[in-house]
């Protein structure tokens, strides 16, 4: 009888485990790329296809926007961005233009006409106006160093490191901007390079525990002070308030 029960247990155990087996399979197929909720798998053109309802979809509540305010520089910048995207150079341009004739040092609307310029094959007029948006930032390193974010956010790196080394030239004692550029030659895996900026940032403010993070990995042996507490009158309090209660 126990031998019984112990064959069809092994019986009803390989069932389990060849049905789980073709389950498993069946959900695996070639060419799925996406599933929602169990449903059929989403193919590639499906997916694209989605991805252009939704640009649709906030390239008009973008345009319902400007009808109740055109003169908002940020609306302008995201609809260039869509048309960017969509390849639509010349509306993408005209966008631009527009967001700066409102904002005239809105840095990534600057960084995302360069880009709009190279990608429609404009290579002439593209440097000319990063020459233009780079001077007229050259003199001040916030301006600069924002423009560098604004060009290394759009793919601009030769033009990003020029802005940040004309930001550190203006104020070289920076631990932002000396960070900045660490991070700039990490993400290039400059791996040297990225540990002398960012000692000399973490030197300049010791209390960066994100920067002494990457300096460990990097192998560099750093120590985050520790945090000295302000409120002393609160200690003394407690301190009097203890020893009163211990007195005789």
């Amino acid at each position: 009888m126990k031998g019984k029960v112990l064959f069809f247990g092994v019986i009803f155990l390989v069932c389990t485990l060849v049905l789980s087996g073709c389950r498993s399979a069946a959900t695996k197929k070639p060419g799925a790329t996406a599933t929602i909720g169990g449903s059929k798998p989403i193919s590639g053109t499906e997916l694209k296809k989605i991805d252009k309802a939704v640009s649709e979809g906030e390239k008009a509540q973008l345009l319902k926007q400007l009808e109740t305010k055109f003169e908002n520089p940020e609306t302008h910048y995201k609809l260039g961005k869509i048309y960017q995207l969509d390849g639509m150079w010349s509306k993408a341009e005209n966008e631009y233009n527009t967001a700066l004739s409102f904002d005239p040092v809105y840095r990534e609307a600057q960084a995302a006409m360069v880009r709009t310029l190279l990608e429609s094959g404009d290579r002439t007029k593209a440097s000319l106006l990063a020459d233009i948006y780079i001077g007229q930032a050259a003199n001040n390193a916030a301006a600069s160093l924002k423009l560098g974010l604004a060009f290394q956010k759009e793919g601009l790196d030769d033009y990003a490191l020029g802005c940040y080394r004309t930001a550190l030239n203006l104020a070289p004692n920076s631990a932002k901007i000396n960070r900045q550029i660490g991070y700039y030659y990490l993400s290039k895996n400059q791996l040297d390079l990225a540990k002398e900026y960012l000692s000399r940032s973490f030197q300049l403010d010791p209390t960066q525990a994100e920067v002494a993070g990457e300096l460990g990995r990097l192998g560099v042996a750093v120590q985050v002070p520790r945090k000295t507490e302000e409120n002393v009158k609160k200690l003394d309090e407690i301190v009097e308030k203890s020893n009163k209660q211990v007195k005789p």
